[in-house]
Formats: C-alpha cells, sequence, structure tokens
C-alpha cells in the first residue's frame, strides 16, 4: 500500500511517500520539499510521483492546520469538511488556502476514486479544559467569531508523547509531559495521561513563545499603539508582527538561531537570551497546570538539532528537579537521545518528530476504520 502524506504550511508543501506492508511496517520511499512559488502544484505532484515510479497511490493524507470546532478527528474529506476547510480560511488564511488547493490537485492528479483524508493540527486541542481556551473577551463577541484558542502543532506534540508513551511503558498514558516543538515556528503543551492542559498557540499560530520572525506573547495595547504611531493598517500590523518581529526583529540579523549563536552583535545575543528565557517562563506555567512533570520533549528542527538553544532554556532549573545531562545534550544532534542528568527528577529527551509517518499511520487507520 502506497500513502502519498501532503504537509501544507505557509509558503511551502512537502510530499511524501510512505509505503505500509502486510506487516504493518511503513517505510519511507521519498520526500520532496517546494516552495509554493516553485510551480503549479498538479506538475509538481506528478512529476515528484514519475520520479519515483510511482503510478497507482492507495492514500493521500493532508495536513489541514485548522480544523476548528466541528472538524476534530481525521476523515475521509467529502465536499461538506472541503468546505469547511475552505470556510476556515478566515482563522487560517495563511495555510487553508493551501492545503484546499493541495486536495483538489490531489483529487485530479491521482483519482477521485482514491480516499483523501484529512488529519488536523487543531484536533489534539479539541478537548482543552474551558479555562484553558477562552479569551477574556465579551462572551458574546467569542460565540459570534468562534474566537478561543484553538492550538496548532498538534501532530507534532501528539507524536512526541506517543514516542515518549513507547520509551516508558511503565508511566501510566505517559504520566505528565511538556512537549516543546521549537522551529521556525514554536509551541509548547503541556499533557497529562494522554489528554492536553494547555498549549502555548491560540486563536492563530502567533501566539506564545518567540519565534524565528513572530512575536509569540505580546500586549494587546502595544498592537493598537503600533497601529495608531505608525499609521499601520490591520494588514501591515499582522505583517510586522508575523514577517518583521521574532530572532529577526530583535537582533534584527536573522531569524536563523544557529546563525545569532555564533554572532558576537550584542541584538543576537539579546534575541537568543529572550528566546530561551520565554521558553522556560513556559515550562515553569505548564508545571504549575500539570502539578510536576515526569517528561520534557524537544522536538523540531531547533529543538532536535541546537544543543545551546536547550541548554540555555533549562540551565539554572535544578531548583525544580530539572537537570541536562551537558555531554549527551552536546551529542545529541538530529537523532533520539536522553539528555537528562541521572539527578533530574524528570526526563529530558530528544525526539525528532515524524510528521510524514503520523500523517500516514492516521490515515490508515481512518481508511480501515471506514465502511
Amino acid at each position: 500500500m502506497i500513502v502519498l502524506t501532503v504537509n501544507t504550511g505557509s509558503s511551502s508543501v512537502r510530499l511524501s511517500l510512505q509505503q505500509w506492508n502486510s506487516q504493518e511496517f511503513l517505510k519511507s520511499i521519498a520526500s520532496v520539499r517546494y516552495d509554493h512559488s516553485d510551480g503549479e502544484p498538479n506538475g509538481l505532484l506528478q512529476n515528484f510521483l514519475h520520479t519515483h515510479g510511482i503510478n497507482k497511490v492507495d492514500i493521500v493524507s493532508h495536513r489541514v492546520v485548522h480544523g476548528g470546532s466541528t472538524l476534530v478527528s481525521s476523515r475521509i474529506l467529502d465536499d461538506e469538511s472541503v468546505a469547511e476547510i475552505r470556510r476556515l480560511e478566515v482563522l487560517a488564511p495563511l495555510h487553508n488556502r493551501h492545503a484546499v488547493v493541495w486536495i483538489q490537485t490531489s483529487i485530479n492528479v491521482v483519482g477521485p476514486a482514491v480516499p483523501q483524508v484529512g488529519v488536523f493540527d487543531t484536533a489534539f486541542y479539541s478537548g482543552l479544559p474551558s479555562v484553558a481556551y477562552t479569551y477574556a473577551i465579551p462572551h458574546e463577541l467569542s460565540m459570534r467569531h468562534a474566537v478561543r484558542r484553538y492550538g496548532f502543532h498538534g501532530l507534532a506534540h501528539q507524536a512526541m508523547w506517543q514516542r515518549w508513551c513507547e520509551l516508558w511503558p511503565d508511566i501510566p498514558d505517559g504520566g505528565r509531559v511538556i512537549s516543546l516543538q521549537l522551529g521556525a515556528s514554536c509551541s509548547v503543551t503541556a499533557t497529562d495521561r494522554g489528554v492536553p492542559r494547555d498549549t502555548s498557540m491560540g486563536f492563530t499560530p502567533s501566539e506564545g513563545l518567540m519565534m524565528a520572525t513572530r512575536c509569540g506573547d505580546i500586549d494587546s495595547g502595544l498592537v493598537t499603539f503600533l497601529q495608531r504611531m505608525e499609521g499601520l493598517t490591520p494588514e501591515a500590523a499582522d505583517h510586522l508582527l508575523e514577517k518583521e518581529s521574532g530572532l529577526l526583529g530583535v537582533s534584527g540579523i536573522s531569524s536563523d538561531i544557529r546563525k545569532l549563536i555564533d554572532s558576537d552583535n550584542p541584538d543576537a545575543q539579546l534575541a537568543v537570551n529572550l528566546f530561551c528565557y520565554r521558553v522556560r517562563k513556559y515550562i515553569g506555567a505548564y508545571m504549575a497546570v500539570l502539578g510536576g512533570v515526569d517528561g520534557i520533549l524537544f522536538g523540531g528542527g531547533v529543538g532536535e538539532n541546537v544543543p545551546q538553544v536547550r541548554k540555555g532554556i533549562l540551565d539554572g532549573m535544578e531548583w525544580c528537579g530539572i537537570a541536562l545531562n551537558d555531554s549527551a545534550n552536546m551529542n545529541t544532534i538530529g537523532s533520539e537521545g536522553r539528555i537528562s542528568d541521572v539527578r533530574s527528577n524528570a526526563d529530558i529527551w530528544v525526539i525528532p518528530v515524524d510528521e510524514a509517518g503520523v500523517l500516514a499511520r492516521e490515515a490508515i487507520k481512518v481508511v480501515k476504520s471506514s465502511p
């Protein structure tokens, strides 16, 4: 069985071919990343399949960033669910629009008889407690405009938790876990025995941690202040906070934290320190939410490959029983590994996130369970 996974982002798409055999073993055959500007989707997909000699696809699995309050589980996509994804573009304009394009592209290329499965990033957080998803604005506005904290990166955090459960089968449902998805986009999730209790991203993926070009948490009054003082339209304010802030904005040099670590520019060092400091604050907050922590998990391009950032985040947390093994930390780059010290009350792990594998397994499960 061949599963094509389509992972659409705001500026690129990642395609992957996964082979599933009768022993339920999943093997990655090929993958590629295209920028949305690289060409017309039909041609890109046809070229990818032709390059790897694939004449028949059995299932297509799509990562959809925003499923709203109705698309709260993976499902075979039909006209109704695609219409809902399109309706939710107002909440995720940078992502859902591209997802719809690639859903239609996949139907065109592999044929309408092949099941198209939607896997929703927000679904993992559909059961958040009301105290975690509610904003303190007038209730009628929240109801009228579907305003709540939806959470994002659900696939990545779910994958890290699942792998943690495999590593520690003796801890019931994984216990209390704080997972960190750190890349160009960043988030942290507090999970209690498999149930998310809180997460840093909210109504949009802009809330929470400082990111490559996103500001993360910000005083709402600062937004309107800058609009008045700089004469910014809502669109210009969005661009400023989404594309010109974060590591790039603070450093004035780069959005790549590895370049900033190597720089002796004071603003670059401030950007790195600020990034680590704000992650550390969330870890402390989520330890309070969970009443302690059994595991701290690092994933994402930065979380998996930049040990200096992991050290910057966790340095000085021995007071609450969190201690790194410096040697293990520095030697764990791009691979799975335990990086906590024997003195640590919480296990600290680097867990590479295979989103394509998650998408494939989720789609296979959906198709097998469907009538």
